[in-house]
């Protein structure tokens, strides 16, 4: 660990972001948004990285915006100037992160409020410890929502939900999160660790070209009709049956073994 707000770090092809504040609960400075941007790209476009891992250090995942720096800016700073982070720091990082071409698990070790609950619903797998607990928490400061909540929310829990959870902000502790489909597993605190790295190393030892045209398409197909999202899937048929992960999977079937991937 370094003494940077965001630790990015390298093992066994799997790339594990930490956000490292844990006096102030993981909250985002903006120093904090720069380097967890970065995090994200350089993650996307690091070819040793195969799967990636987002989590957080001491009690809390995070819990959005850092509200002492905030309350200052508010003293300081035009609505112009201080909304600027949305565009600049909070869409990229949720686009970077739904998008990565690889999967992404978030390892839920507490606390994920504002857009920290929002982070961890961009990842494609969220792991929670039985202590973590989501609340999206906008609502309560008078705002509205970013960092891709207002898209992401309703896929995973329909509208009517998404909307009272929005609209009335409360904290959904682990238990309830797992009942409503927020996360898609609960493991006790001391068991965090383990069990997203044995789902991180399972994914990172997959076909990761493979999982890159499936989130391809299953996000197309969520704002394309049928007929559009068939042609899509056809497309990304064929880009990854070109591939040699595909090739060697045929042959390890054929010869009755377990494939091997190597990701390309």
């Amino acid at each position: 660990m370094t003494d940077t707000p965001v630790a990015y770090d390298v093992a066994d092809h799997v790339a594990t972001i930490t956000l490292a504040r844990p006096d102030a609960m993981n909250s985002l400075t903006g120093e904090a948004k720069d380097a967890l941007k970065r995090a994200v790209l350089d993650a996307a476009a690091d070819e040793r990285v195969r799967c990636v891992v987002l989590t957080g250090t001491g009690r809390a995942f995070c819990v959005g915006q850092d509200l002492r720096e905030h309350a200052e800016a508010l003293e300081h700073r035009s609505v112009e100037e201080l909304w600027a982070t949305v565009a600049e720091h909070y869409a990229p990082i949720a686009l970077g992160i739904a998008t990565m071409p690889k999967p992404v698990v978030a390892a839920v070790n507490g606390v994920a409020a504002g857009a920290g609950m929002s982070m961890a619903l961009a990842c494609d797998f969220r792991v929670a410890a039985d202590t973590a607990a989501f609340n999206t928490a906008f609502a309560g400061i008078g705002l509205s929502c970013d960092t891709g909540i207002s898209w992401t929310l309703p896929r995973l829990v329909g509208r009517a939900i998404a909307l009272d959870l929005l609209l009335r902000p409360r904290t959904v502790r682990a238990d309830e999160a797992a009942e409503l489909g927020l996360v898609t597993r609960v493991v006790p605190a001391d068991e965090l660790a383990a069990a997203t790295s044995e789902l991180a190393g399972r994914l990172a030892a997959g076909p990761t070209q493979a999982y890159a045209a499936i989130k391809r398409s299953v996000g197309y197909a969520a704002t394309h009709d049928l007929a559009a999202a068939v042609d899509f899937e056809g497309n990304q048929m064929a880009a990854t049956g070109a591939t040699q992960d595909h090739r060697d999977a045929v042959g390890a079937f054929l010869a009755k073994e377990s494939p091997t991937f190597h990701g390309r």
